[in-house]
This record gives structure tokens, sequence and C-alpha cells, in this order.
């Protein structure tokens, strides 16, 4: 690689490459691309993280739309394709440092604000999210993930050898040739479903009575199971469940109090909402989850003020 050139720039230019590989004009473009690779190791191996990237990102949501909505015709398809990918791609060059490892076993994690993508030797890819904690645990027999906090998104090789199950405290999610995500906090674990299909039990009667039957989502489904009260189930477009990988959280008249909760894993100044009242307001729009002017967003619509005390920022009326 050229002293000149930072390797961001070159990420950067592999996800342009991708986005006109995948577009109208395939074969034109192929000619060029091959020149460009072939002029620095580096391209290469750049393009090979755009790949991985493309591999668990737009490819996941790509399978989930197909199977949630109806397509769009392809003229019109064509047009926004190449665009969304590569800002797709640019927002995980940009977003934080990417992990690409092959690995059998091990404790993986990611500090607020930062995402992380795994390969395993099976096959399977995992994307963390921020402030997330897995343990790998493969034999013959099983391959076990276990969610020690935070959220996880998972796309899985098939092998019907070797169940795939994940394990949030005591939920246990297992799947087949499947894209999901589970989130785990000290409340409650949360299940989407992308593609394939996933069983959900627990290892032991959550009422105290009988042990319940696994239950099988459908793509497009969210399962919520509070440590507390009965789970519930709720329909989850694609956009939403993978918007964190694409450095986004999309809010639907959700109270600023939830809103904030969520904006502040992602690091950056803490946001406060003291007043109950305030934090009932609700909010709606695609934010940035490293965005600053969320909380000067927020009291804009609502009429509030921000008071900072150090680097802490109150929303108040």
């Amino acid at each position: 690689m050229s002293p000149a050139t930072p390797s961001h720039s070159i990420d950067a230019d592999a996800a342009v490459w991708l986005a006109r590989l995948h577009g109208a004009q395939e074969e034109a473009v192929r000619p060029a691309l091959d020149a460009w690779l072939a002029a620095d190791p580096a391209h290469a191996e750049a393009f090979e993280r755009a790949n991985e990237t493309w591999a668990i990102l737009p490819r996941a949501a790509r399978y989930g739309q197909e199977e949630l909505y109806p397509p769009a015709p392809v003229a019109r398809r064509r047009m926004w394709y190449p665009a969304a990918l590569a800002a797709c791609l640019a927002v995980v060059v940009g977003f934080g440092a990417l992990w690409w490892s092959l690995a059998d076993a091990g404790a993986y994690a990611t500090a607020p604000g930062e995402q992380k993508v795994a390969t395993l030797a099976d096959g399977s890819r995992i994307a963390l999210n921020t402030d997330t904690q897995v343990d790998v645990l493969f034999n013959a027999e099983q391959r076990q993930i276990e969610l020690d906090r935070g959220e996880a998104m998972f796309e899985v090789a098939h092998d019907a050898e070797r169940p795939f199950v994940v394990v949030a405290g005591d939920t246990r999610i297992q799947a087949l040739g499947t894209v999901f995500t589970v989130r785990r906090t000290r409340d409650d674990v949360v299940v989407t479903l992308i593609k394939g299909k996933v069983a959900v039990s627990h290892d032991r009667p959550r009422t105290g009575g009988a042990a319940e039957a696994p239950l099988v989502l459908r793509p497009g489904e969210k399962l919520t199971e509070p440590l507390h009260g009965p789970r519930r189930i709720e329909p989850e477009s694609v956009e939403v469940a993978t918007a964190w990988r694409r450095g986004q959280t999309v809010f639907s008249e959700t109270p600023l109090g939830e809103a904030v909760t969520e904006l502040n894993r992602y690091g950056g100044p803490p946001i406060i909402v003291d007043d109950p009242r305030v934090a009932a307001l609700p909010v709606s729009g695609v934010f940035a989850t490293n965005a600053p002017d969320f909380a000067e967003a927020a009291a804009t619509l609502h009429g509030l003020r921000i008071e900072k005390e150090g680097d802490t920022l109150h929303i108040t009326r």
C-alpha cells in the first residue's frame, strides 16, 4: 500500500467498487475492478472486507424484504440500489473498527459505540452491536453461543449434524440456516427473526409450572421475553431490526425516556431526562446512533430546554 493512501480511504473505495459491481452495469465494471484489484494487494484485502460486510448486512436485509414485502419494479431498484449499498458500506467502514476473525471458541466483546463482525470456522457470522459480549462454544455435537450482554445478529451456516443454539440467560434460541438478532438486557431478552426459522425455549419453566413447548417464530416477528411477566410477539420490519448495522436507530412514537436509554448505549455525552412527564413524550424518526444532536432535536420538537452539567445533557421543561 502506498504510504500516502490511508487504509480507511481504500476501504471506502472498495465499498464503492462493490456497489458498482452489484449495479446494473456489472459486466462493464468488472474489467476496471480487476485492474484496481491488481494495482495493489491492499486493494484486494479491502475488497474482501467489503464483501464480508455485504454478506452479513445487505444480503440479510434483502432476504427479509423478499419475504415480507412485494418486490419493487426492477428499473426502480436499479436506480437506488448501488447508492444504497455504497451508503450502507460507508457507514460500516466509518462507524468503527470491524473485526474479521476465524474462530471456534472464545469470548468476543465490543465497547460502547463499537461494532465488530466475526466469521466462525463453520461459516456462520456474528455481528456484535455496542457494549456486547458473546462466548463461542463449539464442539462435535453442538454449536453454542452464549450472549452475556448486549445485542448480536447471527447469520447461521447450515449444519444438520450440529444444531446452532444461542443462549441468553434462561432463553435458548435454536436455528438452522437462519438470520436473526438477539438482544439481552437486565429486564428482558428480545429475539427478532429476519429469515428462516428459530425455536425459542427455556432451560426451566418461566412460571414455576410445566415446561413450555418451544415457540417457533416466523420472519418479521419479534419476541420479547421479560424477566417478569408474559412473553409477547409483535411484527418488526427488517429495516428497524437491522438499523444498528447501518449506524442508525429508529423510533416510532417512542417515549423520550426509552429513546434516550437506547442512544446512551452507544456512548457519547450522556443524556438524562429527570421529569417523568418529559420522559413520556413521544419521539419519532431515524437517528444516527452516534448523533450528538439528538437531545437538541428532541428539545426543539417538544419546546424543551437542554441544561449541560459537565459532559451530561439534561432535557427539561
